[in-house]
């Protein structure tokens, strides 16, 4: 197996961290809407919410370390990288947790 330049493999760790950091900020404004007043939301659209965001968060934070391999294994086999399967599911799934939340702001105005 050929080494590859150690500029890809640190790219790739850093690639690494932000999926990490990613799943940290996800976790966070999970809780943080789980703990936002009765007042302000319907108590079972924050749980949803919560729950989408806390989801997406494991998501994230379970699959940044096979997918940090599987692209080392491409760097040092120089074969394609895999590709980016999740980044859908994370547009998409922010995505909608942010419009869910949009509307219920709108709402409670």
């Amino acid at each position: 197996m050929k080494e590859p330049d150690p500029r890809f493999t640190l790219a790739n760790e850093r690639t690494f961290l932000t999926w990490i950091s990613t799943a940290l900020a996800l976790s966070a404004g999970g809780v943080a809407i789980a703990a936002i007043p009765d007042t302000v939301f319907v108590p079972w659209v924050r749980t949803v919410l919560g729950v989408m965001l806390v989801s997406l968060s494991a998501l994230a934070a379970g699959l940044a370390y096979p997918r940090w391999r599987n692209i080392q294994r491409a760097l040092r086999q120089e074969a394609p990288l895999p590709p980016p399967a999740l980044a859908a599911v994370f547009g998409y799934g922010v995505a909608a947790v942010a419009v869910v939340a949009l509307v219920l702001i709108i709402l409670s105005a």
